[in-house]
């Protein structure tokens, strides 16, 4: 597995204003976890954008606080700008090496589907994540799911048929439905599906065409009818 490791300071401007230190690319945060006391920290932006970019939430991180002894953790949680992709929070979970934990994996599928290469089926997937329990050090990135299985439109992968790594147990419902492929649509489908899309546009521009053009007189008329 991946070793990460991600240099951070104590903060001590707790509820403060930190524009000044985003600015200059420092991220706030926090450490928590089960039994420890949070710490507020500040680690570096273009750093903390690497690692999340390469470890995700599921790969364990060693968080190095004031050159101290690094502290195993998983990023729990980032915040982004709303209009920018830069990260301006983070929640660092402290975990326990010895202690089970929940976490949430993503579902890599892999092969390819002879349903849909030879007979022009859709590829439906209805579960991207499974919710897993393990202990840190059997977390893993991704859990492949082969999809190979589906030669035909009644075949369906379940959660039951999803080969867990060593030490980790899924939590979801064996009989959740993960993939499954759907035949082609036939052209009277099609032809009826542009139809509809044809008549809600129409629809919709009658709509506007309808539409006073001075909404406020209108309010104004709908809330008064006696004035003229």
């Amino acid at each position: 597995m991946d070793q990460y490791r991600l240099t951070a300071r104590r903060r001590t401007d707790v509820g403060r204003s930190l524009s000044s230190s985003r600015q200059a690319n420092q991220v706030p945060a926090v450490m928590y976890g089960h039994g420890v006391t949070n710490q507020h920290v500040m680690v570096d932006g273009q750093e903390l954008q690497r690692i999340y970019k390469q470890a995700g939430t599921t790969s364990l991180v060693d968080l190095v606080v004031d050159e101290a002894s690094p502290i195993k953790v998983l990023i729990h949680d980032i915040q982004r700008h709303p209009t920018k992709s830069d990260i301006i929070h983070a929640d660092f979970y402290q975990v326990r090496m010895t202690e089970k934990l929940q976490a949430e994996i993503t579902l890599e599928l892999i092969g390819e589907s002879a349903a849909v290469k030879e007979q022009g089926g859709i590829l439906v997937r209805t579960l991207d994540k499974v919710k897993v329990e393990c202990l840190p050090q059997d977390l893993v990135p991704s859990i492949p799911v082969d999809i190979s299985v589906l030669k035909t439109f009644d075949d369906r992968i379940h959660v039951s048929d999803i080969a867990a790594p060593a030490g980790i147990v899924i939590l979801d419902k064996p009989e959740e439905v993960v993939a499954s492929v759907t035949p082609p649509r036939s052209e009277a489908e099609i032809e009826a599906l542009s139809q509809k899309v044809e008549e809600d546009v129409t629809a919709v521009g009658k709509v506007e065409k309808e539409k006073p053009v001075d909404d406020e007189a209108a309010e104004a008329a709908a809330e008064n009818p006696t004035k003229s």
